[in-house]
């Protein structure tokens, strides 16, 4: 079970706490914007899911615990290599499987099995299919395109981990310049709103894909982080419990699969927040702007090539940053480019778990 410390204070008004809430978004909303523009997914729908439950696990750990897409699946959703349908059906399905993990506390046993490199490799598998995706949307408007790296390559300049949201926001202040303020919307609890699942093979290995980059990044890393930053006694297991939860309630209601990312949580430690109002503020956030979503329509999506290029650079930086394997790593993510990324997986798993005489 979870547990946190009695003396650390809960709740906090801090200036902290605010710009904690900003960190976080640094990892969500960039891929965010590229889903809800290049996928049938409600962008409104998957904003206030991610507004819902920052407030959710805010008070039920009283830490600012970090929600994130499931990149694996956003990231294949993006590229093209999974339909919004094997998304769906993938969520769901690692929904079960989380939660069942976690019941009978089969996370460690996992997070063995699936060797770190073979996680790292399918982070940067994903960031190789986001950079592919890019290069077809820049083609579009090429000028664009160079403004927006231009920019990027200032931004990475001063903080590397800020690219993907400022290029966000100036897709954002050019699309409110040419389309004006978005007339408010609040999304109707309704469920799949965008379709249901759709069983597929692509799914299939999406789902697996997802789990393992799951199991070892925001279960058992940000158990780990939760302890080291915070002294929360927070086990992977019952983080597991907590995604699959989250999952099954929230995907039929049209949200994006999500997951406790150690990113996220990391990006709200570097930027000051140490309590759950960080998530109360972030939240309120994701629900101001999932009113609104109608203003990520007019980001021009040569900008949004870049931005994609911002998030592949970000998760491709995380992979070969935490691992002594670099040349297995980039391996695993060419296989996927040439074939998909099921078969890397597949492929860097069968590898890692060869009998020892043979490695």
């Amino acid at each position: 079970m979870a547990t946190v410390l009695p003396e650390r204070r809960r709740y906090d008004v801090a200036p902290g706490e605010f710009t904690g809430a900003i960190g976080d978004s640094i990892t969500v909303l960039p891929l965010v914007a590229a889903v809800g523009a290049l996928t049938p997914a409600s962008l409104p729908h998957v904003l206030a899911g991610f507004a819902v439950f920052q407030v959710v696990w805010g008070a039920v750990y009283g830490v600012p615990l970090s929600v994130e897409p499931m990149k694996a699946l956003a990231g294949l959703a993006v590229a093209g290599a999974v339909g919004y349908g094997g998304v769906v059906a993938a969520g769901l399905a690692a929904g079960v499987v989380l939660l069942a993990a976690g019941r009978l506390g089969l996370l460690s046993r996992l997070a063995a099995a699936v060797g770190e490199p073979v996680v790292r490799g399918v982070q940067f598998a994903v960031a190789c299919l986001l950079v592919v995706a890019a290069a077809d949307l820049a083609t579009a408007a090429p000028v664009v395109a160079v403004a927006g790296l231009a920019l990027a390559a200032v931004v990475a300049a001063v903080s590397p981990r800020a690219v993907g949201l400022v290029v966000l926001a100036a897709g954002l202040l050019w699309g409110l310049w040419a389309a004006g303020l978005p007339a408010a919307s609040v999304p109707a609890a309704t469920p799949f709103p965008s379709g249901g699942p759709t069983l597929s093979r692509a799914a299939l290995e999406g789902t697996v894909a997802q789990l393992a980059m799951t199991v070892g990044n925001a279960a058992v890393a940000t158990s780990l982080l939760l302890s080291d930053r915070y002294g929360a006694d927070v086990s992977p297991d019952r983080l597991a419990e907590s995604m699959g939860a989250m999952n099954l309630l929230a995907v039929p209601l049209g949200a994006l699969p999500m997951c406790h990312g150690s990113g996220g949580l990391a990006g709200k430690h570097a930027f000051g927040a140490r309590t759950a109002t960080a998530n109360l503020v972030a939240g309120c956030l994701y629900g101001g702007l999932a009113v609104v979503s109608g203003l990520f329509e007019a980001v021009p999506m040569a900008l949004l090539g870049v931005l994609l290029v911002a998030v592949a650079a970000s998760l491709a930086r995380t992979a070969l940053a935490a691992t002594d394997r670099p040349v297995f790593v980039v391996a695993v993510g060419a296989l996927a480019v040439l074939t998909n990324v099921g078969v890397a997986f597949v492929a860097g798993a069968a590898w890692w778990l060869r009998p020892r005489a043979f490695r």
